[in-house]
């Protein structure tokens, strides 16, 4: 006889990802009823809009049907009163997330640009793989909410997250680096999230605060390009190392990463340097190199700002070509090495202070 404490015990392994918390202590599961073989039960939501109660509700019904004789298990949306409601935001607020607290994170180093189309994303995850290759324990935090890009390099479709006690697993590339991203939660990854500023600024906190990512050397995040309120976000609520700047050869990209360094300096976040990317093409045949967005400005911006140029990376199709199939771990990346390797002697030494409150 399958008893209803069992069906309690199975669904606290089922995480709402929003919150960080198990769908049981949050007071998510309701009218749980037991028929023979057959268990149904009320998922209660704290909005029936969330963009993630299918996978919610299909993870709860997974767990529930690997008990001992289950043979079917139904689960009922519902959504939270407001007082209770209000208990599990609460919670959320009142308490340090399990995760948090056992997290060990030697630095974080974010990856930023002024505008889009610069490639930062594509810095971000070559930074990854070369500390990986070096040896290191590396993670990469996706906080472009709305436009996300890194799980398309590191994983194939099917890797998701995973619910636990410690809270939520992020799954890991082939070499052993771990990725989060918010396209990795939702059904589809076409979905739009089209969410205002303060629900893309709780979901970057979420992802520091409440993804147990265990013991790393560097933890990447890729910033959504701008000065917005995610960026912001990450500069006052995770105890960054330093940022990254990229830009592009054209003078526009450079008086605009301009912005995102004063930006920087204004929150006394450490600027560990700038790279360029796209600064030529090389043809494959002569080895002739072009620059197709006109002449570098990289090192005068860098000169001007009292920063260090860190270096230049190519136009490269290939590299477009495994991001495209989520194999960027497969890229030589051999003009990002010395990169790499610069960046490494200029991160500060120590561990990160924990985050702001």
């Amino acid at each position: 006889m399958i008893q209803e404490a069992e069906v309690l015990e199975a669904l606290k392994k089922v995480m709402d990802p929003e919150l960080g918390r198990s769908v049981v202590d949050l007071g998510m599961i309701q009218n749980v009823q037991i028929d023979g073989g057959h268990v149904e039960f009320t998922l209660a939501l704290t909005t029936m809009a969330c963009p993630l109660k299918g996978r919610m509700s299909d993870e709860a019904e997974a767990a529930v049907a690997t008990l001992k004789g289950v043979e079917s298990v139904t689960v009922t949306l519902g959504e939270l009163s407001p007082d209770q409601k209000q208990k599990a935001l609460g919670m959320q607020k009142d308490e340090q997330p399990l995760a948090e607290k056992l997290n060990d994170i030697h630095h974080i180093i974010a990856v930023m640009s002024g505008k889009g189309g610069v490639g930062k994303s594509l810095v971000a995850g070559l930074l990854a793989v070369a500390l990986r290759r070096q040896g290191h324990r590396v993670g990469v935090l996706d906080a472009d909410i709305t436009g996300p890009s890194i799980p398309k390099m590191f994983l194939d479709s099917h890797q998701r997250p995973q619910g636990s006690p410690l809270g939520i697993i992020p799954p890991e590339t082939s070499t052993g680096i771990k990725v989060m991203s918010i396209n990795l939660i939702l059904e589809n990854e076409d979905d739009p999230v089209i969410w205002r500023g303060p629900l893309v600024s709780g979901a970057i906190r979420q992802f520091w605060s409440e993804v147990f990512w265990g013991d790393l050397d560097y933890l990447i995040v890729d910033l959504p390009p701008g000065t917005s309120d995610a960026s912001l976000t990450v500069m006052q609520s995770v105890p960054l190392s330093g940022v990254v700047l990229v830009t592009s050869p054209q003078d526009l990209a450079g008086m605009v990463v301009r912005k995102a360094a004063q930006m920087a300096q204004q929150l006394s976040v450490p600027i560990l340097g700038l790279v360029e990317n796209m600064s030529y093409f090389a043809a494959p045949d002569t080895g002739t190199r072009y620059e197709i967005f006109g002449p570098s400005h990289a090192e005068s911006v860098a000169r001007k700002l009292g920063i260090e140029f860190l270096g230049s990376l190519p136009i490269d199709p290939a590299i477009a070509i495994r991001c495209d199939a989520g194999r960027v771990e497969e890229e030589p990346a051999e003009a990002f090495a010395p990169i790499a390797e610069k960046l490494i002697g200029i991160v500060p030494e120590g561990k990160c202070k924990p985050a702001l409150q």
